[in-house]
């Protein structure tokens, strides 16, 4: 009898369950990260410099031919002539004034449009056709124009970088802004906030992760306008030094190139990269 009363008692629903002794209990891992990224900073270097390395050695070994592809020390013996002779400095300069402030404007009118699509059923009514209308058309076709407008200088070039970085950014600016919780939108209503209030504390953050990454693509593609702006009659600029290279067929040169090109994505896609940890901490 003490044994059948014994498994009745451990068949009832409302015994406690068994604790796990000291000896069985195992770590639960933190999994409240939101996949968020961890930084591996030695990532990215180390496949860079495993690349360079393999490059360098199929030029030495003959795997790859130097007529067809310079190994990157001869890239990087143009780059050590170009600090010599002081050039390098002269293409930076112009090449880096003409995207900051061809970038710096077209962002700017970019986010101003996109925020008045985003906010103004009149202004989304008559001026988001026109954005649809204009965004495909490539813009370096319209260089010539610009060229005859605003002259074979300057202007013609930072007009090239403002026209094709204004388009992806008003598209992303608006985007984001019907990308915020409509949620969000109402509880603030509710609590009587002002239109300014939810449009500062609400819209803008809400949108500002996709206003960031639609920076991050116009400054890819200022810097391909950039050299094709440059390509046409410039003395000075890293496209002009890429096309002289290239009618001249010297190849180390023309690599050199576009490692400053690389280098100055580089630094456009770090400088995103700030602000986006400065502006977006509150994601954590």
């Amino acid at each position: 009898m003490a044994e059948m009363t014994g498994n009745a008692d451990l068949a009832r629903p409302d015994s406690p369950p068994a604790r796990p002794t000291a000896a069985g209990r195992r770590p639960v891992p933190f999994r409240g990260s939101g996949f968020r990224h961890e930084p591996k900073w030695l990532a990215g270097p180390v496949v860079f410099v495993l690349l360079v390395a393999l490059w360098e050695t199929g030029s030495r070994t003959g795997l790859i031919s130097d007529i067809a592809l310079p190994a990157p020390s001869e890239a990087l013996g143009a780059l050590a002539d170009l600090v010599e002779t002081g050039k390098l400095w002269l293409h930076l300069e112009a090449s880096l004034s003409r995207l900051v402030i061809g970038w710096s404007i077209g962002a700017s009118l970019g986010i101003a449009v996109g925020l008045a699509i985003g906010l103004f059923s009149v202004v989304r009514a008559g001026v988001s056709p026109i954005i649809s209308a204009l965004f495909p058309i490539p813009k370096i076709a319209l260089l010539p124009l610009f060229v005859v407008w605003f002259g074979i200088g300057e202007g013609s070039k930072v007009a090239t970088i403002v026209f094709g970085t204004f388009f992806p950014t008003v598209v992303a600016t608006y985007g984001g802004v019907d990308n915020v919780d409509r949620n969000l939108i109402r509880m603030g209503q509710s609590f009587g906030l002002s239109w300014r209030s939810m449009v500062a504390k609400i819209i803008l953050p809400g949108a500002l992760p996709a206003i960031l990454s639609g920076a991050r693509i116009s400054g890819s593609i200022a810097i391909i306008l950039l050299v094709a702006a440059e390509m046409l009659g410039a003395e000075y600029g890293v496209g002009a030094y890429i096309l002289l290279a290239g009618s001249l067929f010297a190849l180390d040169q023309l690599i050199a190139g576009v490692t400053l090109l690389s280098l100055m994505g580089l630094a456009v896609a770090w400088a995103i990269g700030r602000a986006e940890r400065h502006l977006l901490d509150w994601r954590a």
